[in-house]
């Protein structure tokens, strides 16, 4: 049976109109969102994120369309490609090569735009799976509490003791751990870690919402008032983390990285990994080999992160008063 909304249409009530439920809730769900997004758009900090956000972005973009029609792929390719009309590498910034070239004689420009998606996708796929997991896990223990309540949260305080980097580094010797593996564990640890404390403790004040209490008295079952109704007062809450879970998969891929734990293609952190094995990490006079890969990190670590700062102020109302 479809939901309906009715309202008088005059004031003896003699015309009514039945409006769908979900309309109105579109409606109301719209409305909110423009409402965040004038807020959003008021703080500083949240739109230098989205600028360097929207600036890597594009950068990352760039990259196959210069490769198609520009770049000639046995000189360009990020992994296999090579210089041969140089006689040295790594050679200096050049009209033929911007950033130079690495000790393999690939092009650090290259290198650097195909990093930027793999920064891109691993990021947001930690980031999705740590945002599923925690809201739905979040939102469980907080409505039954109990025996459910208990296990989590001893799981999560366990993982919450252990050092991740710890875990990780022990996981990628023992497994061939390429960027969807780490993605994906990096989602579950967090998903069940601290981030799941964090929603679980805002789904208790949801819980004794008087509009909980109607909906179990109208007859909802628990996991219609879960999903319809705790779950989707959460989500504003879990995009917020998603947005600090971008920056700490960004982080954790470059160090794991840097000391040559991944089975990947190419990234940020193994440039510099490249770039340390080769034995020119402490040699300024090859800049070009450290700087943009780590320049980049930077970047788009604090992106994510003034984005969710910007986010918090307007999620927090004692932050947005200030």
């Amino acid at each position: 049976m479809q939901e309906t909304l009715v309202r008088p249409l005059s004031t003896d009530g003699a015309s009514l109109l039945q409006i769908p439920l979900w309309r109105v809730r579109l409606k109301l769900f719209l409305r909110s969102i423009k409402t965040n997004l004038c807020l959003f758009s008021e703080n500083p900090i949240g739109l230098v994120g989205v600028v360097l956000i929207i600036f890597f972005f594009l950068f990352m973009s760039a990259h196959p369309i210069l490769m198609k029609f520009v770049w000639d792929p046995t000189i360009y390719d990020p992994v296999m490609g090579f210089e041969s009309a140089i006689a040295e590498h790594p050679s200096a910034p050049s009209p033929g090569h911007l950033l130079g070239t690495d000790p393999m004689g690939r092009d650090v420009l290259s290198q650097l735009m195909w990093s930027t998606r793999a920064a891109f996708v691993l990021g947001l796929i930690a980031a999705s799976v740590t945002a599923i997991i925690a809201t739905t896990v979040g939102a469980v223990t907080a409505y039954y509490g109990g025996l459910v309540d208990t296990i989590f949260m001893r799981l999560a305080d366990i993982i919450i003791m252990t050092p991740g980097i710890t875990i990780l580094i022990v996981l990628a010797t023992l497994v061939d751990l390429q960027m969807i593996h780490l993605a994906v564990v990096l989602g579950v640890l967090a998903g069940f870690g601290g981030t799941t404390v964090i929603i679980k403790s805002q789904a208790l004040t949801i819980k004794v919402r008087t509009y909980i209490e109607a909906a179990r008295i109208a007859g909802g079952s628990d996991w219609h008032i879960i999903f319809r109704h705790i779950i989707p007062n959460l989500l504003p809450l879990a995009f917020l983390y998603m947005m600090f879970g971008v920056t700490t998969a960004i982080f954790t891929e470059s160090v794991l990285s840097f000391f040559g734990l991944l089975n990947i293609r190419m990234s940020w952190g193994l440039m510099i990994y490249q770039t340390s094995v080769s034995g020119y990490l402490m040699d300024m006079s090859k800049w070009w080999l450290i700087y943009p890969a780590s320049l980049s990190i930077t970047m788009l670590c604090a992106a994510f992160y003034l984005v969710g700062r910007a986010m918090d102020e307007i999620i927090n109302p004692r932050l947005r008063k200030r």
